[in-house]
């Protein structure tokens, strides 16, 4: 699996402080996609232990409060796999951190039924997912307002509720926040 950044100390893609892994691969390819260059599952940089080690080590600060997994699509069949054991050592070694995932595969359609998005690891993978941010891009319905999300069809899923009760549970990030602009004149 490549990569193609890592943000460290990044505040917009999900609460609070955070290292966000941008993933290479996507099959999707939104139109607008702010990130089209992370289409090619090989561009950037081999995802090593070494880097993982880096990851780990950003995690560390009590002002951090987690991961962030982009791309690309972090769930890409391919990514998956590669990301799965990652995934499990954030979580043993941070149980307390938060891991976000952005995707745009859909939660109950794509990612919980067969699909091509459906894995061996899926299930096991998404166990470790605090908040899924799920949906493709859409250009039409892109909203500034909302919070963590670039378009009013993408949802924001608290994951292992929806997992324990079976059935889709927004996050409260789903509200639109308030933007106030001041006129100047």
């Amino acid at each position: 699996m490549n990569y193609s950044t890592i943000k460290f100390n990044d505040i917009a893609n999900g609460e609070g402080v955070r290292t966000s892994l941008f993933v290479s691969g996507c099959t999707h390819h939104c139109k607008h996609c702010f990130n089209p260059e992370t289409w090619d599952f090989n561009y950037g940089k081999v995802f090593d232990k070494e880097t993982e080690d880096k990851i780990i080590l950003s995690l560390a600060p009590n002002y951090v409060n987690g991961l962030t997994l982009l791309g690309g699509e972090p769930m890409e069949p391919a990514n998956q796999k590669g990301l799965l054991p990652f995934v499990k050592r954030v979580k043993e070694m941070y149980p307390n951190k938060t891991i976000w995932c952005y995707t745009g595969y859909l939660f109950d359609e794509e990612l919980l039924r067969p699909s091509r998005a459906r894995t061996p690891w899926t299930d096991e993978f998404l166990t470790y997912i605090d908040i899924l941010v799920d949906g493709e891009f859409k250009i039409d319905l892109k909203d500034i307002t909302l919070r963590f999300k670039g378009s009013s069809n993408q949802r924001i899923i608290d994951v292992q509720q929806s997992l324990k009760q079976n059935k889709v549970i927004l996050s409260p990030y789903n509200e639109k926040r308030n933007i106030n602009i001041k006129s100047t004149k």
